[in-house]
């Protein structure tokens, strides 16, 4: 068997994340299968897959087609203020992507792959255009609703693809909404062409992401945030509280802010943002200075620590006595949520989506409702005044990442599709 990993760029997100544990936990279980991974662009993503003896390639995406996306721009508590031209700007990436396809086309039949497993929206499309007639499975992390373009473009390539893995039911019951199997009568008609065989969606299997539990466990390195943050040390009683997220405007940041100015003065808490722009699209995230300004608005100088890219996360996990999860929309997965638990930190989760529902699954975290600051610094000052809970919650977490979410189960559940899959398309 050759699996062939496509992935829209080298940056390291939540998502490139779990690309990377699927292939460890595949690597693991089936050594003689060949492995392969093409990214959009070059970063840690494809260093990380070599140190996994993956053979990792780039295929540089162009700058016009990797900064596409519907996402736009989002306000307070995930409020749409704005949009940028997605038409516009897919008109003019119309060319570039044309080639781009055709260039994909050409290293995947070098590879000549029994599989494709595609990662992230572009590639999804991409793949099922330049796989030919290479079973094509995606592996969507994202609510597809929730991105109108990019969903009436997956509902239109929806008869190419094989299987699609979600990481939630939340998110499998949005794809099945959004992209009906073909084979239903509900889809589009097959479009493959004469002489191809007809790709159909013939199952969406919901695979929760999973977690190194060797690498996040409760005792290993401690990372200085203080010190990557440019603050003086904080006092030996300070409760450090953090949010661990990529800067989507949607995962937050403003909520979480807003949380700790509201908290009341003798709550001794310092807060850690931890984390960095990713992605290329435009629009769709917070840039450095502008959370600076709005925590010095806040009156929270001195008060909040940003860190920037942290490449340990579970040692910057580690030096936080809570974890916080403020997503302002439904969140897919949340997997710094297993990551805190698997590091036996209590967890205070929005709740809502996937996120809820893994929570509700493992009993690890406590929730706040989405967006609301006011009942986040209500749980945050709760929490900090609590070291009895705040140990309840870490010991259930990590059980509960023992339980539901260890790397190895990937594997498990992902190879006998991969078989399925490749027995169907010879």
């Amino acid at each position: 068997m050759k699996i062939l990993y496509l992935n829209p760029s080298g940056v390291f997100g939540g998502a490139e994340q779990s690309l990377l544990d699927v292939i460890a936990s595949v690597r693991a279980a089936r050594p003689d299968w060949s492995l392969s991974l093409i990214a959009g662009g070059d970063g840690p993503l494809i260093e990380r897959a070599r140190e996994l003896g993956i053979a990792a390639t780039v295929a540089p995406m162009p700058e016009s087609l990797a900064q596409i996306g519907d996402a736009g721009v989002a306000g307070p508590a995930g409020t749409q203020v704005g949009k940028f031209s997605l038409a516009a700007s897919m008109a003019l990436a119309a060319t570039p992507t044309v080639f781009y396809a055709r260039s994909l086309r050409r290293k995947i039949n070098a590879i000549s792959p029994t599989v494709i497993h595609t990662n992230g929206f572009k590639m999804h499309l991409l793949g099922a255009w330049a796989a030919g007639t290479t079973p094509v499975i995606w592996h969507v992390h994202d609510y597809v609703s929730m991105r109108p373009v990019m969903a009436r473009l997956m509902r239109f390539q929806a008869h190419r693809c094989a299987a699609a893995i979600a990481n939630s039911n939340s998110v499998a019951d949005d794809l099945r909404a959004t992209c009906p199997d073909p084979s239903s009568g509900a889809g589009l008609p097959d479009r493959s062409g004469a002489g191809r065989r007809a790709r159909r969606l013939f199952g969406i299997t919901t695979i929760y992401n999973a977690v190194n539990l060797d690498r996040f466990k409760p005792d290993g390195n401690v990372a200085p945030l203080d010190e990557l943050s440019g603050l003086p040390s904080a006092p030996a009683e300070t409760i450090r509280v953090g949010l661990v997220a990529t800067f989507a405007r949607w995962k937050g940041h403003e909520v979480f802010l807003r949380a700790l100015a509201a908290l009341p003065a003798g709550v001794l808490v310092r807060g850690y943002i931890i984390g960095a722009p990713v992605y290329q699209t435009r629009g769709s995230q917070y840039s450095m200075p502008e959370l600076r300004a709005m925590a010095a608005q806040l009156g929270l100088t001195g008060r909040v620590g940003f860190t920037g890219f942290v490449d340990d996360v579970a040692a910057a996990m580690r030096a936080l006595d809570i974890v916080v999860h403020a997503s302002t929309q439904p969140e897919p997965f949340g997997l710094s949520i297993i990551e805190a638990m698997a590091l036996g930190r209590p967890v205070i989760a929005s709740r809502a989506g996937g996120a809820a529902e893994i929570v509700d699954a493992s009993g690890g975290a406590v929730f706040h409702s989405p967006g609301d600051a006011a009942d986040l610094a209500n749980r945050i000052a709760q929490l900090a005044g609590d070291s009895a809970k705040r140990q309840c919650l870490g010991r259930a977490g990590r059980a509960a990442a023992e339980r539901l979410f260890a790397r190895p189960r990937l594997a498990q559940e992902l190879v006998p599709i991969y078989e399925r899959v490749a027995s169907a398309g010879a």
